[in-house]
């Protein structure tokens, strides 16, 4: 299948313009430095199907960022046949030597002038005619965000693909082949790049004597307050937390007594006629496993709604850049902040976003800081275990309480390690004007979001809940659960290791499970005391757990070792197998030192 790409600078909408042409979804975040894989999708243009890529974002082809590096290999290696160059409008005057480092290399290539709304709220005016016979390549203005512009622009590809003739200036479309010497060519171009920069901006930009974003310049002045700034970044954080609560909660336990329902009424009947082993691992195991991580599934969405909005609207890129000066003291930047802040959806892309970073020693610690952000298969076990022990209003504060954990435990992780892993690379950082993201973007990535966990999540959890089952009811003829069987051998065995800490036998076997994924964990929960529905559930394990052995369980989950998948990514990324182990012992110590700390600090004030 031939091949078209993506290219552009950080937060120019690239990937938006992706989503739009393909109907996929890539991952879109007002922050740069954010796509950090080669996305793919196949699009259908001029009557064929088409491989468009999206690449990740750069500053120049020349850059030495890990992003740069990864877009230089794929012009060495891929023949593409047409590059779409896609830059902010409203900053023409630093983007278009981007475009012409792809004109100069002889790149057949459509230039996209996204975000026109945004140049015109600015002042900014183009002229997309003159810019295109005086760069030599077809350019079109678009705003891909409110979807203006996306007719032309899949017409002009669709010409240019065709045809393979002049668009009104652009010569025509060469023959697809990678790109042979770029280095060396590149350095050739470049003394020839000031120059003709000049002579397209004054073709066909211009710039407003002073920038229009009022309401940036106001917002800023609160939000990046030196002393306002952190707590209202924080109490927003706060307030987010408790809005997913007081709405996800409900829905979640309505989610879960229906399908409760449904499988008392409708599956149980149906699965009668089987042997008891074979009925009861299709619904006690498989069943009521998928369905208690299933019922979660609102509460995801709602946060990663809420996260898109943060991330989308720019304020993510602020806290970057109020936590940078805290951050530097402990041997990181505010990227390293920002990555543990993505890693609330998931461990692994934030560990792969440290590949925007140059200096080797600061992606080894953003890595071993990383898995301790409160990932979203561990917020399906908080939120469980908080509404089974708290109050809602104490339960949001616990969560809440958990989130600050996470960023103490990565602290205390920067503060150990920093001296091995230090760090003189300085932070530059891009703060883009405020958005309002749309409601259509806002649902598409919040679905998305949970989509990618639903499918990511579903092998592990289908093997773990049917390990557990197993677990439970073997040997056969014993009680299952019970300490003859093998989930509860498998309890006695650690538990001189968990008692000191508070975990009982059977919150171990789904700890132990919850290695391979966090996921895990809550389905593990449900085979093991044969409830699929929560409320149930939760009255199940309150009898037998309290309050204090609840809260060393959610901490443990926070703090101990990551997910298989996460290892596994932290083992290809830093390709140390001393380093991944080292972030697997540090983590599994820290979370059993914290655990006992808390549990036994309760129980000498009398609560156990």
């Amino acid at each position: 299948m031939n091949t078209l790409a993506l290219l552009g600078m950080p937060n120019t909408g690239k990937s938006t313009l992706f989503n739009r042409l393909t109907g996929s979804h890539a991952q879109i975040g007002n922050w740069p430095g954010l796509t950090v894989e080669l996305m793919q999708a196949e699009v259908t243009l001029a009557g064929r199907p088409w491989q468009l890529v999206d690449l990740p974002g750069i500053y120049d082809l020349r850059g030495h960022s890990g992003d740069e590096a990864v877009v230089r290999r794929f012009l060495e290696t891929t023949p593409v046949d047409l590059m779409l160059v896609v830059l902010n409008a409203s900053q023409l005057d630093r983007q278009l030597r981007l475009a012409l480092q792809v004109q100069k290399l002889g790149l057949p290539a459509l230039v996209v002038l996204n975000m026109a709304d945004e140049a015109r709220r600015f002042g900014v005016q183009v002229d997309p005619r003159a810019l295109e016979a005086a760069l030599g390549l077809p350019v079109v203005l678009t705003s891909a965000k409110y979807g203006g512009g996306l007719g032309t622009v899949r017409e002009a590809l669709a010409v240019a693909l065709k045809h393979g003739a002049e668009t009104e200036g652009p010569g025509p479309i060469p023959s697809p082949r990678p790109v042979q010497q770029l280095e060396s060519r590149l350095q050739a171009i470049d003394p020839q790049l000031d120059g003709a920069l000049a002579a397209l901006l004054q073709a066909g930009v211009t710039l407003p004597q002073q920038w229009r974003d009022r309401w940036t310049r106001r917002l800023d002045a609160v939000l990046l307050h030196p002393v306002l700034g952190l707590p209202l970044f924080f109490g927003a954080m706060a307030l987010m937390f408790q809005l997913i609560y007081a709405i996800g909660v409900p829905l979640q336990e309505g989610l879960g007594t229906l399908l409760d329902l449904l499988g008392q009424h409708a599956l149980k009947p149906l699965l009668a006629p089987l042997p008891p082993f074979v009925s009861g691992f299709l619904l006690e195991g498989l069943y009521q496993g998928i369905g208690t991580v299933s019922a979660f599934l609102p509460v995801i969405f709602l946060f990663f709604l809420a996260m898109g909005v943060v991330e989308d609207s720019g304020y993510l890129s602020r806290a970057a850049y109020l936590m940078d000066a805290f951050m530097e003291r402990l041997g990181l930047d505010g990227r390293s902040f920002v990555l543990a802040l993505m890693g609330f959806g998931c461990n692994v892309p934030a560990i792969l976003g440290t590949r925007v970073m140059r200096d080797q020693g600061l992606r080894l610690l953003s890595m071993l800081i990383i898995p301790f952000s409160l990932c979203s298969a561990r917020l399906n076990v908080f939120l469980f275990m908080a509404a089974a022990f708290f109050a809602p209003r104490q339960g949001a504060l616990v969560i809440f309480g958990l989130y600050l954990m996470s960023f103490v435990a990565a602290v205390l992780t920067a503060l150990v390690f920093r001296g091995r892993f230090a760090s003189q690379e300085p932070l530059v950082l891009e703060l883009p004007p405020y958005r309002l993201p749309t409601l259509t973007q806002m649902f598409t990535r919040a679905w998305a979001e949970v989509r990618h966990f639903w499918f990511w999540a579903r092998r592990f959890i289908i093997f773990g809940v049917v390990a557990v089952w197993l677990l439970n009811n073997l040997p056969l003829g014993v009680e299952p659960a019970s300490a003859q069987s093998l989930s509860g051998q498998l309890g006695t065995a650690l538990a001189p290791l968990l008692d000191p800490i508070g975990i009982n036998p059977k919150l171990t076997v789904a700890l132990v499970f919850g290695f391979i994924a966090k996921e895990i964990v809550l389905g593990g929960l449900a085979v093991i005391y044969g409830q699929a529905d929560p409320i149930a559930l939760s009255r199940a394990i309150a009898a037998e757990v309290s309050w204090p052995q609840a809260l060393s369980f959610m901490l443990f989950t926070l703090l101990y070792t990551p997910c298989l998948s996460t290892v596994a990514v932290i083992r290809s990324e830093s390709k140390r197998l001393g380093f991944t182990a080292l972030s697997v012992g540090w983590s599994l110590g820290l979370a059993w030192i914290s655990c006992f700390v808390l549990y036994q600090g309760l129980a000498w004030l009398g609560w156990r």
